[in-house]
């Protein structure tokens, strides 16, 4: 009787532990297929994914999902997408992206390539407004016009200067952004990888925008009650990503941040079978890629009282393998982090846990900066983080070795609160 009694209280303890990888899997690839084009704006993929998690977090058995409406202003590039070098055809989310801000942009251009190491403010706009370098496309190193913007945004306005727009070179893999979609800037900026554009004398663009305007997105939140209603755990993901670069070229997003999301789906599944002792909510933020809009929303307008969370847990992109976990821990929250430290050395999840500066690089940001313990959990710089925002981001290059550590961590930082 003895012994049964142990491995009931065994089997008992690791059903209370248990993460489900195969449902993990499942989803990740779920979210990041074709079917969802990215999860962006431009073709309904992101509403088309808060639907299915809307879906999944039923079928978990929680006992309330709700859906938190909010609109955002954003660019968006859904139609063509063609740029040729010298005549070389370049490829869309390979050789060249768009800044999230451009315009649309057509025609055939001179490129003016920058002189870094002689370089002069006011030689170069005194150069631009020759008439043999009216209408060219000026080409520069992304990171050096970032450390000389004062000139450099003379070159987007239109009345400034008489280039055409700008080419701004990114070492490959060519990435691309949403975050600062909210406006259209007067000219376009293209992202180049410096060997696609080497030594080009002339570009032919063929390139369309569409910027929506009160575009509708909503939030996907799921809650479990608890034995106790004073107060709850939150977890956050996001689950839209950056869409479409064309008609063609979508992002699948399945580290960034289907991996995250589907921990998110996981866990509640997990305290919807092994009632908690608090209410917990399992929260999928939309707006993320569009800066932090969705979880700034719901930091505004909090379905429960920000006063009454014990702690929020935000996960991003564990589509990885380092065997070290990046975090990032809110101010509010430090004075339990050591509780986080102990849970992963006693149960040997990762080798360390590297924790940086707060920063508004997710949605734990707008939570931290309102006086909420959190935490931000990212695995980043393994074999899959070189795909971050490009379309190679797919569920074959994301990797499954996070998922369990993560999951142990955040509900044995639960089980073992003080």
């Amino acid at each position: 009787m003895k012994k049964l009694l142990i491995i009931l209280l065994s089997l008992a303890a690791l059903e209370l532990n248990a993460q489900d990888l195969p449902h993990f899997k499942r989803v990740v690839k779920e979210l990041s297929s074709a079917r969802y084009q990215g999860r962006g704006y431009a073709r309904g993929g992101v509403g088309k994914a808060g639907k299915y998690l809307e879906k999944e977090f039923r079928k978990a058995g929680v006992d309330d999902v709700t859906l938190q409406p909010f609109t955002i202003d954003i660019n968006t590039f859904p139609g063509a997408m063609e740029m040729w070098a010298d005549g070389k055809k370049l490829r869309a989310g390979v050789d060249f992206s768009m800044r999230e801000y451009s315009p649309g942009v057509k025609g055939e251009f001179p490129v003016y390539h920058i002189d870094t190491v002689n370089f002069n403010g006011d030689a170069l706009l005194a150069d631009l407004a020759e008439p043999e370098n009216a209408g060219c496309l000026v080409c520069c190193d992304f990171w050096f016009t970032y450390k000389h913007r004062e000139v450099f945004s003379k070159l987007q306005k239109t009345g400034e200067c008489s280039n055409a727009g700008l080419l701004l070179t990114w070492a490959a893999p060519i990435k691309f952004f949403k975050a600062y979609g909210e406006k259209v800037v007067d000219k376009p900026i293209i992202w180049v990888t410096p060997e696609a554009i080497e030594n080009v004398k002339s570009v032919k663009v063929n390139v369309e925008n569409a910027f929506l305007n009160d575009y509708e997105l909503f939030n996907v939140i799921a809650k479990v009650e608890g034995r106790r209603h004073d107060s709850c755990y939150v977890f956050t993901a996001h689950y839209d990503h950056l869409g479409n670069l064309g008609r063609k070229v979508y992002y699948p997003g399945a580290n960034d941040n289907a991996s995250g999301t589907a921990a998110v789906v996981t866990l509640a599944e997990h305290y919807a079978k092994n009632r908690p002792e608090f209410d917990m909510y399992f929260v999928a933020f939309s707006g993320e890629d569009a800066n932090l809009r969705g979880s700034t929303f719901f930091a505004e307008h909090p379905l429960v009282p920000l006063s009454q969370i014990k702690y929020l847990f935000n996960i991003d992109m564990i589509g990885d393998d380092n065997p070290v976990l990046y975090c990032e821990v809110s101010d509010a929250g430090m004075s339990q982090y050591p509780r986080f430290v102990k849970v992963n050395r006693e149960q040997h999840l990762f080798e360390a846990l590297n924790r940086g500066s707060l920063a508004a690089n997710s949605d734990h940001y707008p939570f931290a900066v309102r006086g909420v313990p959190c935490i931000f959990l990212e695995n980043e710089e393994g074999s899959a983080f070189q795909h971050y925002h490009t379309p190679a981001d797919n569920s074959k290059t994301v990797r499954w070795d996070s998922y369990e550590p993560v999951f142990q961590l955040v509900t044995g930082f639960i089980e073992n609160r003080d």
